[in-house]
């Protein structure tokens, strides 16, 4: 991911339901990105967002595919750290993750914002979770922007 973040748009929240998918593991890191995505939906005056746990990131695109087909939430987003270990595991729960929840949003006409965060070190993830970078809010606001864009063109796979 880049640090730089993309201009914003002005987007009123009001009417747009949220759902957020949130792993355990690393769960103190993931807690941090969780609070300020809620947060920021506040402040653009969403709704209080649905949120379901799950034990890891690998099992995100799972929660995040039964909230995408509840058909309640105009965007659902996934928020997980994968920590770099002694082997290459990350990546593949990062690639596998990003595939799955890129195909639950095509499927389902439901923005799904891949909030999982794949870092070689302790500090990038402080970093991203609780320090400058803030992805939370970075993921939140993507959100709110993706169920606005749904909302002005309906396609036939949409609620």
């Amino acid at each position: 991911m880049s640090q730089h973040h993309p201009s914003e748009l002005s987007i009123e929240g009001h009417e747009l339901h949220v759902g957020i998918a949130a792993a355990r593991f690393n769960e103190n890191l993931v807690a941090a990105l969780l609070e300020s995505a809620t947060l920021t939906l506040a402040e653009f005056k969403a709704p209080e967002p649905e949120i379901i746990r799950v034990p890891g990131s690998n099992e995100l695109p799972y929660a995040a595919n039964l909230l995408a087909n509840s058909r309640k939430y105009d965007a659902v987003i996934a928020l997980g750290l994968v920590l770099a270990g002694d082997t290459q595991h990350h990546h593949l729960i990062g690639e596998s993750t990003a595939a799955a929840l890129h195909q639950i949003s095509i499927q389902t006409g439901v923005p799904v914002i891949n909030g999982i965060l794949v870092v070689e070190n302790p500090e990038q993830a402080e970093a991203r979770c609780r320090g400058s970078l803030n992805r939370g809010r970075e993921f939140a606001k993507a959100a709110l922007e993706m169920a606005h864009l749904k909302s002005k063109w309906k396609t036939t796979n949409q609620p």
